[in-house]
């Protein structure tokens, strides 16, 4: 018992220097506007470590304009020089179109900016929050795309009800790294208009998307 206990303690203290370590980053936040207050208070955590320039539905005049179009003005205007970018998952993020384009430019090199690494966040609002997985069909249909396979190029997580710092600088570091692994998937045909329909059930994957996804281990 006294091995297991002092392996324990070096695991943990291992970690914990792994996370002291952790460089800042800069990051992109995407986020539907009924979670304001949410990613205010993840701001706020995070303080330091953040660039908030997030697309509003009134930032952008998208009447006339072709998507690709805008989604290298996200890329290049909004994003800019963030390396990753955070999906803050609310009950109805899934059926924003601007998320959708967000994830889409924050995935694409372009001749300004290289990609950014991409992690999903799960909010205490949602209603699956205590669950140990969630339906692919209320994520973020771009985000699933690359939260699939043995070295998946995002990974998901669950916002704590007393977040940490640190934790989730880690979690930001770590999806720095990813950026260099995996190639991301985007090849997903992009939003029109944002998406109906209710939280309870979501948009509706094909065959080949797991009918859930578990949450990233966080111990």
């Amino acid at each position: 018992m006294a091995i297991e206990r002092t392996s324990n303690n070096r695991n943990q203290t291992s970690r914990a220097r792994r996370r002291q370590r952790a460089p800042r980053h800069k990051i992109f936040v995407s986020f539907h506007d009924a979670n304001m207050e949410e990613k205010d208070r993840f701001l706020n955590l995070i303080d330091g470590h953040a660039v908030d320039k997030s697309v509003h539905d009134d930032d952008i005049d998208d009447t006339n304009s072709r998507v690709a179009r805008v989604r290298q003005r996200i890329r290049d205007d909004f994003i800019a020089d963030a390396t990753v970018t955070v999906v803050l998952i609310g009950t109805n993020t899934w059926q924003r179109k601007h998320v959708d384009w967000e994830i889409g430019a924050s995935v694409s090199k372009t001749e300004n900016n290289d990609r950014c690494g991409l992690l999903g966040i799960l909010l205490p609002s949602h209603p699956n929050h205590n669950a140990r997985s969630i339906r692919s069909s209320l994520l973020p249909p771009r985000l699933v795309d690359n939260l699939q396979g043995e070295d998946p190029y995002a990974k998901l997580y669950k916002l704590p009800d007393n977040p940490s710092a640190l934790q989730l600088r880690q979690w930001i570091h770590d999806a720095y790294l990813r950026r260099r692994g995996h190639p991301p998937n985007n090849s997903r045909l992009p939003f029109g208009n944002n998406r109906s329909g209710g939280w309870a059930t979501g948009w509706q994957p094909s065959n080949r998307i797991p009918e859930r996804i578990y949450f990233a281990e966080t111990g």
